[in-house]
């Protein structure tokens, strides 16, 4: 297989739980209005995180169209050696893929510059398929950085690129509360009930399961948690707008007040590179 081919498979995979998704939006839309349970703000928020993918599709297509030309510019006049793209280390790269996923995520939670734009993701109070395409603009520019030392090692860019695309495809369907717990595969898998924690504003429920493919990772460290009572969905803090803009840079301007009022270089660096809520 070529990396040109490979990629070509991702984008395939990734359609397939496109359909996936698709399928299970229709029977959340016709759940909800058997129960007369589907409001009009509910179809506000479902607007308002499809609208997300205005601004960062434009970001794809200005910024990132050049970023990924660097990433091959690195990888032809930089790297003389190349991984083969065989099966075998196909799936190590996937596996690269998905653990570097994981640690990609845990620092965009940590780190408030990082979480202004991952924020969007998590600040509906609903939780349904649409929620899975619900980006901050800039969100792909630290994947890509994060995803930098796999093609310093020798893994095509084609490849990098196209084993990211699987583990976000994979996450389409995660986001539903139409499946319940799917016994012995939640101890490997990332499943809508593990995600549904990691949407959860809960104390108990913060800051946890954020795996991608496999939940090994958040097992292994330390950031597990099984899905209990049904959590509350959205940020800790009082956020419940369905206004687009609002919701494309709901993190900004909260940022913005506290780097103009901080005292020193100090404490602008701590509400940069802090944790969420980070003071002095």
């Amino acid at each position: 297989m070529t990396p040109e081919s490979y990629m070509g498979l991702a984008g395939q995979i990734d359609d397939v739980f496109f359909i996936i998704g698709a399928a299970i939006l229709l029977i959340e839309l016709a759940e909800a209005m058997f129960k007369g349970s589907l409001k009009g703000k509910t179809l506000l928020e479902m607007i308002a995180s499809a609208s997300t993918q205005l601004p960062y599709l434009l970001v794809e297509i200005v910024l990132m169209t050049a970023a990924y030309g660097a990433l091959y510019v690195v990888s032809f006049e930089f790297v003389p050696w190349s991984i083969p793209t065989t099966w075998p280390w196909l799936l190590v790269a996937l596996l690269l893929a998905d653990v570097t996923y994981y640690w990609e995520h845990r620092i965009a939670h940590q780190v408030r510059l990082l979480w202004t734009q991952h924020a969007v993701h998590h600040s509906s109070r609903d939780y349904n398929i649409v929620t899975a395409v619900r980006f901050g603009p800039l969100e792909s520019l630290w994947s890509l950085i994060m995803h930098i030392p796999m093609v310093l090692i020798g893994f095509s860019p084609d490849v990098v690129l196209g084993s990211v695309i699987v583990v976000l495809g994979y996450q389409t369907w995660l986001h539903t509360e139409l499946i319940g717990k799917l016994g012995p595969l939640e101890w490997v898998l990332n499943t809508p009930s593990h995600h549904r924690v990691h949407h959860g504003s809960d104390a108990k429920y913060l800051d946890k399961n954020y795996a991608g493919i496999l939940i090994i990772w958040d097992r292994m460290f330390g950031s597990f948690q099984v899905e209990e009572e049904r959590p509350r969905y959205g940020l800790t803090t009082d956020f419940d707008s369905q206004n687009p803009i609002k919701v494309w840079f709901s993190e900004i301007p909260g940022l913005w007040r506290d780097l103009r009022n901080a005292k020193d270089s100090r404490e602008i660096w701590g509400r940069l590179f802090g944790p969420p809520g980070w003071k002095l």
